[in-house]
């Protein structure tokens, strides 16, 4: 039975075995017939042999009169116009065109319908540079390639070998008409290894030569980057755009290309590549604003991704697979597309890729400079998706690398001048409080005119988000003093790649400034909108980063208050300022204490100036005799009233308005605590609370009451005397000021 059962198994895996062999060589003869087929129709489609007819034309074939020429020409370009042409065809035509097999006037035309569908193979535009070297193609032609190269620059497979041919491209940088293309090309290629001594000083003799050409400047800019130490001249810290767009040529039909073949790839000059709309051309339209797609600069099917290991950026989808893949990952040259992912943000942020944030900054300052700036009055939408996506991804973009970046502090500048006010305003403040620390010498121009213009013309929710925006940028400079204070020094930058060095003294010049300039607003405001108290908590919020400068930053300066926000929140009608005030001035005291005890001992703190010294004990004596003694109003004081104004009031005890039983701000609390203590009576007797055991108890209700900030105020300023007090008052004083 065994031996049956093995048999009948022998036969099957036999039978099987056949039929397996059968179906093999059918599915073999299928396909070799299915490739025979393909490549006969192959051989009859038009395009392969134009392409053929193209790579096999020899040189001096006539092209006048020429109808397969004319045909040919016209297959290939009607397919590159409407579809794209592929690699290879891209690679046969350029090298057809540059070669200039049958004249210059049939390599412009083929220039211009060079329309890739996927990507160009860099082989083909390395064997084109090599054709300038002969000395034939008209120089209108070479700036027509070099056009052509920067418009396509992303869609190059690989850029190594074009960085291996860097020293005969930079060649041509002494031609006057090609030098603004070369010098774009060479930014855009240029890595620590290109920089060399010899090409450094050919950029400054040429600069020499043409004056101060802003794409000269970018480059040595660059150049500067890498190594400071050759190039000396100095360079100013805001250009305007070195270089421009050179796509018109190929922008349209490129951009139909892209939407017919549902590809995003675009260009990093022109960033974003759309139809213009022919219904309102006059009109910008917020092209410019769209990130573009995340893709690395070396195609992964390119034969230099396959030579050597390389992680591309679309590829990263977790924190893992970037710490796996950290030293092979290269950045994309497409700059801006790193705005839409955190994990190439990361990337970045470790890498510290100096030339990586001048391109970025070249992005976002040309996508900001023509959306906002050189647009019409009705050229864009302030409330579009496209410019609130936008500019809230540039927010936290800054946010997730703690720095701002240079374009932005430049565009911010300019735009304040326009600004109404109300375009984008939480997108805009909150870019304008990132921005870094200004020089005292230029911060009234760039900053406060444009600021107060607004501020002064506006509603009260806009005073409140003017004040809010300031405080943020307060803390910001204050915070980066706090991590990269030097002893003897001081290197502020919010942005590292564009440094601005400042020393301590400067520093504080600036915060000054800034402190001195919210005074002023805070005041006027205040007085615009009869001390409302929305906009007087935006102040203390500001005062409260003020009074802490010392200790909780580092920064030795102390600036106290206006009268114009002191008296104001000293007197307002609800408890939480006169409680935040209250606490603003505990830590001005602990501060000025902590300064002066550390200048007694070290001899090296910084010296705490008279005024301020006066101006605090002013508003301290001020504030302990008017809350806890009841001597508003009297002979000596702050404010003084005349005595017979006062008795034509006919307000009993006067001097007693402002203590802490008759403040308007605690005049409630006084209520409930009279009712509890003295639930029975019907008539009510304030004077009964300031006996010595009521008092105390009356502190310790307001305290449950969440005052920590007067709290700390009294604890800290007031000498507490429980003693029966004669005509209500207190025996206290302030200790120590």
């Amino acid at each position: 039975m065994a031996k049956a059962s093995n048999l009948t198994r022998t036969d099957l895996d036999s039978s099987f075995e056949s039929q397996l062999s059968v179906s093999s060589r059918t599915s073999n003869r299928s396909l070799r017939v299915a490739e025979k087929e393909r490549r006969k129709n192959q051989t009859g489609d038009p395009f392969v042999l134009a392409l053929k007819y193209f790579s096999e034309v020899e040189a001096g074939t006539p092209c006048s009169g020429n109808d397969v020429l004319e045909r040919n020409l016209v297959l290939v370009e009607r397919v590159g116009l409407s579809r794209g042409l592929p690699p290879e065809a891209i690679s046969v035509m350029l090298d057809y065109a540059m070669s200039l097999r049958m004249g210059g006037g049939t390599c412009v035309r083929v220039l211009k319908f060079l329309i890739p569908a996927t990507v160009v193979p860099q082989e083909a535009v390395v064997r084109a540079v090599s054709w300038l070297c002969v000395g034939k193609i008209a120089i209108s032609t070479q700036v027509l390639f070099l056009r052509w190269v920067l418009t396509v620059f992303d869609m190059i497979d690989s850029k190594d070998h074009l960085r291996a041919i860097y020293g005969f491209i930079f060649s041509f940088v002494t031609e006057e008409n090609l030098s603004p293309y070369i010098c774009h090309l060479l930014y855009l290629l240029t890595r620590r290894e290109s920089v060399r001594p010899f090409r450094v000083r050919k950029l400054l003799d040429l600069q020499t030569k043409m004056g101060r050409q802003p794409f000269l400047l970018h480059l040595l800019s660059l150049y500067k980057v890498f190594y400071p130490e050759l190039v000396t001249l100095a360079l100013p810290s805001r250009m305007r755009s070195g270089f421009k767009n050179h796509n018109s040529t190929w922008k349209v039909a490129l951009s139909a290309v892209q939407k017919r073949n549902k590809v995003q790839v675009s260009s990093d000059i022109s960033l974003t590549l759309r139809l213009k709309d022919k219904t309102n051309s006059r009109k910008r339209k917020l092209n410019h604003l769209e990130l573009p797609s995340l893709s690395s600069s070396i195609q992964s099917n390119s034969s230099s991704s396959r030579s050597r290991k390389v992680f591309s950026l679309e590829q990263l989808h977790s924190f893992p697979q970037l710490l796996d893949n950290l030293h092979c990952i290269e950045l994309p040259s497409q700059m801006g597309s790193l705005l839409g992912s955190s994990l190439a943000l990361c990337y970045l942020d470790y890498v510290q890729d100096d030339s990586a944030f001048l391109r970025l900054n070249f992005w976002l300052g040309h996508a900001l400079h023509e959306e906002f700036l050189f647009c019409s009055g009705d050229g864009g939408s302030g409330s579009s998706s496209e410019a609130l996506h936008f500019l809230n991804r540039l927010l936290s973009t800054q946010h997730f690398l703690q720095e701002g970046f240079s374009s932005t502090e430049g565009f911010l500048y300019k735009f304040l001048n326009v600004w109404d006010g109300s375009l984008l305003r939480p997108q805009i403040l909150g870019l304008l409080s990132d921005i870094p620390v200004v020089p005292s010498s230029c911060i009234s121009q760039l900053l406060f005119e444009p600021l107060m213009q607004l501020f002064f013309t506006s509603t009260l929710f806009f005073k409140c988000s003017v004040i809010d925006c300031l405080n943020n940028m307060l803390l910001e400079w204050l915070t980066w003093h706090s991590v990269y204070a030097l002893e003897d020094g001081l290197d502020i930058s919010l942005n590292s790649h564009t440094p601005m060095n400042m020393t301590l003294s400067g520093f504080m010049d600036s915060v000054m400034e800034l402190v001195r300039f919210v005074g002023r607003l805070a005041t006027v405001g205040l007085q615009l909108e009869g001390c409302h108290c929305l906009l007087l908590s935006f102040i203390l919020d500001f005062y409260e980063t003020v009074c802490d400068m010392f200790l909780k930053y580092g920064l030795p300066l102390v600036v106290m208050p206006p009268a114009g926000v002191f008296y104001p929140a000293l007197f307002a009608t609800d408890p939480v300022s006169v409680d935040r005030l209250s606490y603003i001035m505990y830590r001005y005291k602990k501060n000025l204490t902590s300064a002066k005890c550390q200048q007694q001992e070290t001899k090296q703190a910084f010296h705490i100036s008279r005024q301020t010294c006066q101006e605090f004990n002013h508003y301290l004596l001020f504030m302990v005799s008017c809350l806890w003694n009841s001597k508003m109003f009297l002979p000596g004081m702050a404010i003084e009233v005349d005595q017979e104004l006062l008795a034509l009031s006919k307000v009993p005890e006067p001097w007693t308005s402002f203590d802490l039983i008759h403040h308007p701000a605690f005049l409630g609390c006084a209520l409930d605590f009279h009712h509890k203590c003295w639930p029975e009576r019907k008539d009510i007797d304030f004077n009964s609370i300031k006996a010595a055991k009521q008092w105390n108890w009356y502190m310790e209700f307001l305290f449950s009451q969440g005052f920590q900030g007067l709290q700390q105020f009294v604890q800290s300023s007031i000498n507490r005397r429980s003693v029966a007090g004669i005509s209500g008052q207190r025996g206290s004083q302030p200790t120590s000021r």
